[in-house]
């Protein structure tokens, strides 16, 4: 089986060092997830500038990022980022409510992010071919034909995170050793138990 490396500022590929630096001046330290990305200098690029560009030009509000980032996370069963954005939902103060029933499967109490959430899913598992009135009821939930978009912009951010991991078998950061944060993807559960 072949074994990918979560990179360092140390051992990364030089094309790939510079970004990193980056990364790790913005977090604190370098995420795992970015450490592997890192084998690709493209890939790495690709994920921070979309993850940027969101959190800077998004009209959606950082929740609403939240709800759509953790929605595709959730449908693609990505433990590490499903970790990941529950601490960044609780950073940008959303509700607990709402945090588990993404977790969870189950609706959000809130109609709006729950219009956003069925909207999300829609999308990914549509691969975009959502129908007409799937667009007509995330507008009458109160978003904008341009949110339509900003939503198709997390999903392709998050399917490079979520597939990257599952490829390369990202490790968890420490800090996801919380039970709070930890989930387990349901096609896991069985091997888990």
């Amino acid at each position: 089986m072949t074994i990918f490396t979560s990179y360092t500022l140390d051992n990364a590929p030089e094309a790939s060092r510079a970004k990193l630096a980056e990364v790790a001046q913005a977090w604190g330290f370098v995420p795992r997830l970015h450490g592997n990305l890192a084998e690709s200098p493209l890939a790495l690029l690709a994920y921070d500038t979309l993850f940027g560009l969101v959190a800077a030009h998004a009209t959606l509000t950082p929740i609403e990022q939240q709800v759509a980032y953790q929605a595709v996370n959730v449908l693609h069963e990505c433990e590490y980022c499903t970790a990941g954005h529950t601490y960044l939902s609780r950073a940008v103060k959303m509700d607990e409510a709402a945090i588990a029933a993404l977790r969870n499967r189950t609706p959000i109490p809130d109609p709006k992010l729950q219009a956003l959430r069925v909207f999300t899913e829609a999308v990914v598992r549509e691969r975009g071919g959502v129908d007409g009135a799937a667009v007509d009821a995330f507008i009458a939930a109160g978003f904008s034909k341009a949110q339509v978009l900003e939503v198709v912009t997390i999903a392709a951010t998050k399917t490079i995170s979520n597939y990257t991991n599952h490829l390369t078998k990202t490790p968890k950061e420490d800090f996801m050793a919380d039970p709070a944060l930890g989930w387990v993807a349901p096609r896991n559960r069985a091997l888990a138990g």
